[in-house]
């Protein structure tokens, strides 16, 4: 099962009973707040991704991806042809460790300076290539056509529909039992996207073998 943009928004309004126009209006707001609660709260490589670029000589600042959200890791590669993993720190840590930004050598560590940039220390002494890989927010569902979907309603279509149900009752200031029930099926849907993403992508059997629940 998976859902595209319009059949999601017919599945929202079945469920709820509801066409009137004003809440037919706020089906995008209800999935844009579902997929937010999901990506907010699992891990998954679907929300990975790499980007490529260069620090500057003599540039304490390095340009952050637009769809940036939290780091994974940057590294450089040095005059070897070695990659190097910079340690992440606080602004202040950075900017203490390396107090003239006009004093250069090799980078060290880097902290998230503003919206736009991280910072380097020390400020790099040369033109190094650059390796990011970072935490990003995916496109909407609904920035798409009405027959587009995303790896979220293809993958985790559950998750997306009881989300959704969960903010489209809340606007509608539904029955409590009811916005139970849905915050109920939507952390079930939840629990198992984390057993894929904080569990089952992040080992193999040849290492850990097959997973034993214990015996009710």
């Amino acid at each position: 099962m998976s859902f595209t943009l319009a059949t999601l928004k017919t599945a929202i309004q079945d469920y709820a009973e509801n066409d009137e126009t004003t809440f037919v209006n706020h089906l995008n707001d209800f999935i844009k707040a579902a997929e937010e609660r999901i990506f907010k709260n699992i891990q998954l490589s679907f929300f990975i991704k790499n980007s490529t670029g260069s620090m500057t000589s003599s540039n304490q600042f390095l340009a952050l991806p637009s769809d940036y959200l939290a780091s994974f890791s940057l590294s450089f590669t040095n005059a070897s042809n070695e990659k190097v993993f910079l340690d992440l720190k606080d602004t202040d840590y950075v900017q203490s460790y390396n107090p003239n930004p006009s004093t250069t050598g090799t980078p060290k560590y880097y902290a998230v300076f503003d919206i736009s940039n991280f910072i380097i220390g020390p400020t790099p002494d040369s033109n190094y290539s650059v390796e990011l890989h970072y935490y990003y927010r995916p496109a909407s569902l609904t920035v798409g056509a009405d027959s587009g979907t995303t790896w979220l309603s293809t993958n985790a279509p559950f998750a997306l529909l009881y989300g959704s149900l969960l903010e489209a009752y809340t606007y509608m200031k539904g029955e409590q039992d009811m916005l139970a029930m849905y915050e109920k099926r939507f952390t079930q849907a939840l629990t198992e996207l984390k057993m894929l993403g904080e569990a089952k992508e992040t080992t193999d059997q040849y290492r850990t073998g097959m997973v034993i629940r214990p015996k009710q």
